[in-house]
């Protein structure tokens, strides 16, 4: 027995029934793309839950497919770009791929499951339904003959979900939302007067570069908030002693106080820049060694940002933080330990095969010297009697080391290697990939590079050079947020006001464990190569479904509910009595930072059932009870998860 018109195998178990003997379900499938509850693509690619759908031909070729699908494992979500051949689906960073046995017929209306792709069945089995057992030369009865003209009904445009524009609510245009969304954690209406008062994007980029580090005492005060990441580090090893507080807990308060200054902070492209080059010179903030000194590097990373890169790896690489993490404080000229070295050369600068193991032995024995009084004192020192003595050769550096007083040879290297041609291309190539696309032009990478050899590794040029760019333009639409983005984006979109908190359970305490249940704390990537700047490891149902989880949490305001204001139903209205359509305009505009389209405004009457000309007044149900599921509609949608 077919399952009733209209249902799906995912639609609940009312309208479940068994499939046939060739494993398909039958239904109404209606025009355009199918979407399995909520989407969360690029122009909405992706189906969440367990199938992603997309129309097939017109006509398929004998034991080819009538459709595109296949099933989207939790945490497997390959992501590919334009794989959706349909017309209207725009790239994404999700994955649509073929199946043979799987999909849907417009001219018969047949909705599948997929079933597992194996690559050896790509004919149709011979148990095939009888429609698919044609004799030779037949066709199907609703196909049309090859090479007869095919004949295409125009989608009729549904007039019932026409947006209305609410024009007192001002909103960016899309080249100048391009920009503030790569560079800013979201759009908020304070954040939309100073783009327009600094006379657009690029202009408001400007502004944010020549800005950022005007009143560094005034900016060091953002979110700072918990005392304790101002306690040395022989204070807190002894805290920790006495059971007072822990390391880690201490790391927790950085973690949060990273994502308070990215929700709150004016200087939004000092923040992105920093969260990018503690990504690159990455020290876990988990850790009991690291974590003594874990703020001040912090600190350090913060200060170069928007500076010199050269300036930035001598201080980064002789940090106490990362002789600890990467072993390299308890590395001595009798026992040289390569961890530091070799990353160095692998992550930090050259990159991988642009160097041999004697590269590694020698850089190791470069950066010996350095020591930190392990369980102890914590204290930081340069020991001459352990550096390595003699001549040491990495790539084109060399130098016959008879100091015993190394730094000045460690920042003679460590300025070199900043210089390398390999070292431009592997920053030019992670900055594309982290504010452009996930497979960027080599192009871009190759002017990138120059800009930052011919600027002395000066980084404000470089990012000059990529947001005037052709291909940074062009590039709407194809990243994704990452845990942390999301989460941050969705306060400020949420408007939520933020204050210093005084119990755990407040709401700057709480975040931090929000965006480990989305998918990752700020800074808590265990591996020395920081966290990943592509789209993969976050387009996944697990993920998305627990982005809707703290998305709905947060739009009812149930959750955390202290140390932070809400704004209430009457607070997002912005008058009444007044027209749902007009409505979701002004939210919108609000939240997503664009005008309302037919799919937001359709998406929101389907949550709260109500109609677009309906009239909300003050005691109106969406007011009085279900206004947290209009907002849970607009920040589930695929242009919130976005930037």
């Amino acid at each position: 027995m077919a399952a009733p018109r209209g249902s799906h195998p995912t639609a609940g178990a009312a309208a479940r029934t068994r499939p046939d003997r060739w494993g398909r379900w039958t239904g109404a499938a209606g025009t355009g793309r199918t979407r399995v509850l909520r989407e969360i693509g690029a122009g909405g690619a992706l189906t969440l839950a367990t199938l992603v759908i997309a129309p097939g031909p017109r006509q398929a070729p004998r034991g080819g497919s009538y459709g595109r699908c296949d099933l989207v494992r939790s945490g497997h979500a390959r992501p590919t770009v334009g794989s959706n051949h349909a017309e209207g689906v725009k790239e994404s960073p999700f994955h649509v791929s073929d199946s043979p046995h799987c999909g849907r017929s417009e001219s018969s209306r047949t909705l599948s499951v997929a079933r597992e792709h194996h690559p050896q069945q790509h004919s149709i089995p011979p148990d095939r339904p009888p429609w698919e057992r044609l004799p030779q030369g037949s066709r199907h009865p609703r196909t049309p003959r090859r090479g007869a003209p095919v004949r295409r009904r125009k989608k009729k445009q549904n007039k019932k979900y026409r947006p209305a524009r609410y024009a007192p609510t001002p909103v960016l245009g899309a080249a100048d939302r391009h920009v503030v969304s790569r560079f800013s954690y979201g759009t908020t209406p304070e954040l939309v007067r100073e783009v327009q008062a600094a006379g657009g994007g690029v202009a408001w980029f400007e502004k944010q570069l020549a800005t950022a580090y005007s009143d560094p005492a005034a900016d060091a005060r953002i979110g700072d908030w918990w005392p304790d990441l101002h306690l040395d580090a022989p204070t807190l090893w002894k805290r920790q002693q006495d059971e007072v507080r822990a390391v880690w807990e201490v790391m927790a308060d950085y973690s949060r106080r990273l994502l308070v200054r990215r929700t709150i902070s004016p200087h939004q492209v000092l923040e992105r820049m920093t969260e990018f080059f503690e990504a690159h010179l990455h020290v876990p903030v988990n850790g009991d060694k690291q974590g003594i000194w874990r703020a001040s590097y912090g600190d350090a990373i913060r200060r170069h940002a928007l500076g010199r890169f050269d300036e930035m790896l001598v201080e980064a690489i002789t940090h106490p933080s990362m002789l600890l993490f990467l072993d390299q404080a308890v590395s001595t000229k009798k026992a040289p330990n390569e961890n530091l070295g070799r990353e160095l050369l692998e992550l930090h600068t050259v990159g991988v095969g642009n160097h041999t193991e004697a590269d590694v032995k020698a850089s190791a024995r470069i950066l010996t010297g350095y020591r930190v009084d392990v369980w102890r004192s914590w204290a930081a020192t340069y020991k001459p009697e352990d550096h390595w003595t003699g001549p040491v050769q990495v790539g084109d550096f060399s130098d016959p080391n008879t100091d015993p007083d190394g730094r000045d040879l460690v920042r003679r290297y460590l300025v070199h290697l900043a210089h390398r041609p390999q070292t431009a291309q592997r920053l030019a190539r992670k900055l594309a990939v982290k504010f452009v696309r996930d497979d960027p032009p080599q192009a871009l990478v190759d002017r990138l590079a120059r800009t930052y050899l011919e600027h002395d590794t000066a980084i404000v040029p470089v990012l000059r050079e990529l947001v005037r760019s052709v291909e940074f333009k062009g590039s709407r639409g194809v990243k994704l947020r990452d845990p942390s983005e999301d989460l941050v984006a969705t306060y400020r979109a949420l408007g939520a006001s933020l204050k210093a908190p005084q119990r755990i359970e407040d709401a700057a305490n709480a975040m931090l464990w929000q965006s480990t249940v989305i998918g990752l704390a700020p800074m808590t990537w265990p591996r020395p190569d920081g966290q990943p700047l592509d789209n993969q490891p976050w387009a996944t149902p697990a993920r998305a479904l627990a982005s809707m989880d703290i998305h709905w949490s947060l739009a009812g305001g149930w959750w955390p509910k202290t140390g932070v204001d809400y704004q209430q139903p009457t607070d997002w209205v912005p008058e009444l009595p007044m027209q749902f359509a007009p409505l979701v305009d002004h939210l919108s505009r609000h939240i997503l930072g664009r005008p309302s389209t037919r799919g937001i405004l359709k998406a929101a009457c389907t949550a709260v059932s109500v109609k677009p000309t309906e009239q909300i007044t003050a005691d109106h149900p969406l007011m009085r009870w279900h206004f947290n599921r209009l907002l849970g509609s607009f920040l589930d949608n695929p242009l919130h998860y976005g930037r």
